[in-house]
This record gives C-alpha cells, structure tokens and sequence, in this order.
C-alpha cells in the first residue's frame, strides 16, 4: 500500500455570463493595466470555450475599448515611459517585453520612438549602472557581468562596448565579448 500518495481534485472554475464578465474585466483593469491580449486571455479563462465563449470576450473588449478603459497605444507609451525614466531600461528591453505583452508592432514602434526620443543612450546605460550599484570593472569577470547586465537591460553592443572601453577594460576582454556577441547574431534594428 502507498501511502503520501493523493490527488486534489479541484472545483471547476466558475463561467462568467456578458454582464459578470465585463464586472470581471473592469476588476482586472483596476487593478493593474493590461493589453488587449493580457486581458483577452485573462477573460478566456473565464467563459465555457466556443463560439459563444468567445463572441463574449471580443464583445467585452469592444465595450471596454468605446469606454476608454482599455487603450494599447495609451499602454504602451505609460509603459515605454516609466520603463525609461523609473527603471533605466534601453529601448531594445522596452521592446522585448512590449511584443510579449501583444502589443502591435506598429504601437510599440511610436510609443518607444516617443519615449526614447533625445535620450542618450550611453547616459542612461551608465544611470543603469548606477541604479544596479553596477561600479567600474576591475576583474574579466566583472567585465562580463556588467555585459550582461546591460545586454539584459536592452542596449545596444556599441554603448555597451563604448562604456567598457571608457572605463578601460583591457581589449582582450572586449574582443572575447565581441566574438559572443557575434556568436549570437545580428542585434535587431529598432522598432
């Protein structure tokens, strides 16, 4: 006999009707912004699947878009904005995390060009640095962390490298991150 062996059976999850899904939907909007596709698949969640389920979600979304409570480009330029000027991020991060949201390409490319318009790229990867407590290299290592750190962050290799070189990393280092940099592709042009 097996015992510390046990399923959890769990209770179906309750189907909204059109009038308690947009109750739903307006709850989840107050409680933090979302896209068109966060929320549609928030809502799909929350009705029996098919047609009906479905005509359900657009109609909320469609009420919710009229009403002004649901808005990507307005999305995308708070998010663009705070991303820059709280968080530090580069544009190419921005981006990234935008087309994860579902936000159309064509609103992300306006809402980032917006947001990052006049902005020193160079200036805010070193405000960047300053944010993560990020100080001059003095090992390989470090070298490569704060690499890494500011790939992750969203900027370009030429500020990355123009930083390092600035601080004085030796050019061996620089051209092991180079050839990594290679390795990984061409970076994408900006939206």
């Amino acid at each position: 006999m097996r015992t510390g062996y046990y399923s959890v059976v769990r209770p179906p999850r309750k189907t909204f009707d059109p009038a308690a899904l947009y109750d739903y939907a307006v709850r989840a909007l107050g409680r933090k912004m979302r896209t068109v596709a966060e929320l549609k698949r928030l809502l799909r969640q929350r009705v029996v699947r098919g047609e009906n389920g479905e005509a359900a979600v657009e109609a909320v979304i469609h009420k919710l878009k009229e009403q002004r409570y649901l808005n990507d480009s307005e999305y995308a330029a708070t998010y663009a904005s705070y991303r820059q000027n709280r968080e530090k991020f580069g544009q190419r991060r921005v981006i990234a995390d935008l087309k994860a949201k579902g936000v159309h390409t064509e609103v992300i490319g306006k809402a980032v060009g917006s947001a990052y318009s006049g902005v020193n790229e160079e200036k805010l990867a070193r405000q960047h640095l300053a944010r993560k407590r990020l100080r001059k290299p003095a090992t390989r290592k470090e070298a490569a962390r704060i690499f890494r750190s500011l790939l992750h962050a969203g900027f370009t290799s030429r500020v990355i490298f123009s930083i390092l070189r600035k601080w004085n990393v030796d050019d061996e280092s620089i051209d092991e991150m180079e050839t990594q940099m290679e390795n990984l592709g061409p970076e994408e042009p900006l939206a």
